[in-house]
């Protein structure tokens, strides 16, 4: 399913769908803060993109509301589970990221629906939200291992998140713990609105409100001025990923409008519908690509709910 389709998931509130990150680019932001995630049973997982709230989510429905749910926390959902994840064990070691995905029969998972022009999304932050990358690795369909070459930077607890649609399946997103030797000081994040990266600077605009729909634009400029030369990177102009601060509940979103043609150009604005699901703090991470190069500018914001 291209983007164009599952544009239409939303409704005319949320007409996107949250992906991707602070990567290790050098952001003036914090790259998060968030305790280790907390393994959650599939039971009660609402669908990874979490748009509009299904009956399920309704009040009433056990007592739970939309804003209650969250996805990107447990290792299995949707009948999918990550196998265990194989990587370096120390700082600055080369080696390899590999995992499978597994179907509900236990057997690796060896077909893809894309997403977003990939087949899966691989999203890696530590526990504190710091050193996130958002990369695309390799799968050997003879086996079922996604692998690519890596090295950890900073030693700690890290979350390895793996976004896909097994083929004939909806869209999840699985969660594991990796732990890398070494000392580890955690990051605290100070809300921001803006951060600087490779020459440019990036500034959110819009407030998060818990539960309900919320406009976020995002402004790309460089010396002072608008950058109107945004390129499709993924399927759109950019890319945004939220986890909440505390247990890395993970929200993908995509821009508001259609699909961008092939070598069409934007900016200096991009703008998303966006839901977080409780009040409390976010860490956002966004990804544009100017004359070829992704950047990633990274944001702080908390979602405080309106008094009534």
């Amino acid at each position: 399913m291209n983007a164009a389709g599952r544009l239409g998931l939303y409704g005319a509130a949320l007409a996107a769908t949250f992906a991707v990150a602070f990567g290790a680019a050098g952001l003036v932001a914090p790259r998060g803060a968030a305790p280790q995630g907390i393994q959650q049973e599939e039971k009660g997982m609402q669908d990874h993109d979490m748009h509009a709230p299904t009956a399920e989510s309704s009040p009433g429905h056990g007592g739970h509301t939309a804003a209650e749910t969250a996805s990107g926390v447990a290792l299995a959902a949707g009948g999918f589970t990550l196998a265990p994840v194989s990587a370096p064990g120390t700082v600055g070691e080369s080696g390899e990221l590999s995992f499978c995905i597994l179907d509900p029969a236990g057997s690796p998972v060896t077909a893809y629906e894309p997403q977003h022009e990939k087949d899966l999304h691989l999203i890696v932050v530590r526990s504190d939200g710091a050193w996130f990358r958002h990369v695309h690795p390799a799968l050997d369909r003879a086996s079922g291992t996604w692998s690519l070459p890596w090295t950890w930077d900073a030693a700690g607890s890290y979350r390895v998140f793996a976004d896909f649609a097994a083929s004939g399946a909806d869209p999840v997103t699985l969660t594991r713990t990796v732990d890398v030797a070494g000392s580890f000081a955690p990051t605290h994040p100070e809300t921001t609105a803006t951060a600087r990266v490779d020459g440019f600077e990036a500034r959110i605009t819009g407030d998060l409100v818990p539960g309900s729909a919320s406009e976020l634009t995002v402004t790309i400029t460089r010396d002072g001025a608008p950058v109107t030369a945004l390129q499709p990177y993924l399927g759109a102009f950019g890319h945004l990923v939220a986890l909440r601060e505390g247990d890395l509940a993970y929200l993908h979103v995509h821009p508001e409008g259609a699909e961008p043609s092939p070598g069409e150009v934007s900016g200096p604005d991009v703008r998303f519908g966006a839901q977080v699901p409780t009040a409390g703090r976010y860490l956002l991470y966004f990804d544009f690509q100017v004359d070829g190069v992704v950047h990633t500018a990274a944001f702080v914001r908390d979602a405080v709910a309106h008094a009534h």
